[in-house]
């Protein structure tokens, strides 16, 4: 026997590194533990030669977002969707401080009550993916802004910052919203990247007065290892793929001349009160839910965390739909009160 070696010790060890690599032992067979171990021993090793080129591969990927393009059919579709709440659809063009374009839409309400809700997307999508929730928004009275993010959609811009440029961008936006429809309150609510964005957004300008963000990374950096662990779990991104995690990291920092631990939701919410109602899906592998808790553990003002039970990402609404709008109804109805 090796000196110091403690079963017991042993397997708490292997214990706690199978619940942080993801490993669900409780319940299965065998065969089904072996099949999970397996299979991340496999990734790993298929991975092995991948710290080499991590930088040249990860940072395109992460700076420069597919963009979808937004044709006609699918603007006649959004326009059906719109007429059904009896809303009407205006054309919505801002230019960035740095001289980005961006564009979107402003959707009035039939029966607005005044508030403005600003609904960001996640990453390489545009405002279309966005229609879902204006629907019951706009049903409730909420007048809605669906832009598309810097690099997406039919927005300018080629590189996505995930918050560091583009909370700028959002300040902007609310200038010119300010300046044409003098808004009695603006809310913003977010998915994935636009969770992000949005959290960022309201630590810069008070104006945007509270926050729903689904799906929310706590930072960049952070994030990094998710996907590094190609979204099986972080602990193969903080371990067996690490080096390629720092590689990735390190290039993508070059590019783009800020740290990526500086683009922090986390951070934001401490700097600011306001509130924020974070939710975040426990099947989702994308951002987990350890992201959504660090955010409302620094989150300085009033706060809500709602885990969803079998949702993935960005599938809360799809997962629990009455829930959901019940939810966000009620917290921008208590945000109202709240800034009056």
């Amino acid at each position: 026997m090796v000196a110091g070696w403690n079963g017991g010790w042993t397997r708490q060890v292997v214990k706690g590194m199978a619940e942080i690599a993801g490993w669900r032992f409780e319940g299965q067979t065998l065969t089904g533990k072996l099949q999970n171990v397996a299979r991340t021993v496999v990734l790993a090793l298929l991975c092995l030669p991948l710290p080499a080129s991590a930088g040249g591969i990860f940072a395109p990927f992460i700076l420069h977002p597919v963009r979808r393009d937004i044709p006609a059919e699918q603007i006649a579709e959004a326009d059906r969707s719109f007429a059904q709440e009896h809303a009407t659809r205006e054309d919505f063009v801002v230019t960035a401080q740095d001289g980005v374009v961006l564009r979107g839409w402003k959707v009035r309400a039939a029966h607005p009550n005044g508030d403005w809700v600003l609904l960001l997307h996640g990453r390489s999508q545009n405002r279309l993916s966005m229609i879902r929730y204006a629907g019951f928004l706009l049903g409730s009275g909420y007048n809605v802004v669906m832009m598309d993010a810097r690099a997406h959609g039919e927005s300018g811009g080629t590189i996505a910052t995930y918050g560091h440029v583009e909370r700028y961008d959002e300040r902007s936006i609310v200038d010119a919203l300010t300046a044409a429809e003098h808004p009695q309150h603006i809310f913003a609510m977010g998915e994935s990247m636009g969770a992000a964005v949005a959290l960022q957004s309201a630590a810069i300008d008070p104006r945007i007065e509270a926050v729903i963000a689904e799906g929310a990374f706590r930072n960049l950096h952070e994030v990094f290892f998710d996907y590094a662990g190609l979204r099986t779990s972080a602990f193969l991104g903080k371990t067996f793929f690490r080096p390629a995690a720092m590689l990735a990291v390190h290039e993508t920092e070059h590019q783009v001349g800020f740290r990526l631990d500086d683009v922090s939701p986390e951070a934001s919410v401490a700097a600011r009160s306001f509130p924020v109602l974070l939710i975040s899906g426990l099947r989702d592998h994308n951002v987990p839910k350890r992201h959504a808790e660090a955010i409302f553990l620094a989150a300085s003002g009033p706060k809500e965390l709602w885990l969803v039970p079998k949702a993935r990402h960005q599938k809360a609404m799809e997962t629990a739909p009455e829930e959901f709008q019940s939810r966000v109804l009620r917290f921008f109805s208590r945000a109202q009160v709240a800034s009056n």
